[in-house]
């Protein structure tokens, strides 16, 4: 975590005190934004998020409102997958889907352009459908290495000289066709777990099979978000 140079070492200072004073005194807040955490309290037990709004801005936003509005509260894992991930955040105990907010704009590739992680274990990253743009309130854990998830970087240019994807190289390609063609988007990477890994393995670990309107991949005993809450 970066945090700007004080005129104050910066044991001497409470964070909040500190956060308080660099607002006041005109810096950056992303430092204090950055420093967010999340706690899970669910029926496997507690985990503890910290999420990186100066990677993905408009994803952590829209997470930290869910998290405001105890959207999490009383959802499930609904999708467990071991050796894969966990997927949470959308639906109820007895699989109705909640009400979400509109969708946010993928922020995957500028996450990695800024440094952001890759979709590695203990990362916490967006679901969404085959539409970029559509995720809303469900997220996911990755539990794995996922490189297939990652975010495609497009290179410079326009058109661009030499581009490799799986393998295959492309030359002289029009931005443009690169920019919005869907299976370079990946997903974004806006946080990771800091505290209670165990708990997500325990969790990915459950027995799963079918359940409510899902044919497969749904814990036999429900994974219940009890909460979610800031911490402050």
């Amino acid at each position: 975590m970066n945090s700007p140079t004080a005129v104050m070492p910066r044991r001497t200072l409470p964070a909040l005190a500190l956060a308080c004073l660099l607002a006041a005194s005109g810096w950056p807040t992303a430092w204090a934004e950055a420093a967010q955490r999340v706690k899970f309290a669910t029926s496997e037990g507690d985990f503890v998020v910290e999420v990186y709004p100066d990677k993905a801005p408009k994803t952590v936003e829209n997470f930290l409102q869910y998290v405001k509005d105890k959207h999490y509260d009383g959802t499930i894992f609904h999708r467990v997958i071991n050796n894969f991930m966990v997927q949470g955040g959308g639906f109820d105990a007895k699989y109705a889907e909640k009400p979400g907010r509109p969708p946010v704009r993928h922020e995957g590739q500028e996450a990695l352009a800024k440094g952001g992680d890759k979709n590695t274990v203990g990362t916490l990253a967006m679901a969404r459908t085959s539409d970029p743009h559509s995720a809303t309130a469900q997220f996911f854990i990755n539990v794995k290495d996922n490189d297939f998830l990652n975010p495609t970087l497009i290179p410079p240019g326009d058109p661009v000289p030499r581009f490799e994807y799986q393998g295959q190289v492309y030359e002289n390609t029009p931005r443009a066709k690169l920019v919005n063609a869907t299976q370079l988007f990946g997903y974004t990477v806006f946080g990771k777990v800091v505290s209670g890994m165990d708990v997500v393995n325990k969790i990915k670990s459950v027995p799963t099979g079918a359940g409510g309107p899902f044919p497969s991949d749904v814990p036999k005993t429900p994974v219940l978000i009890k909460s979610a809450s800031l911490i402050k």
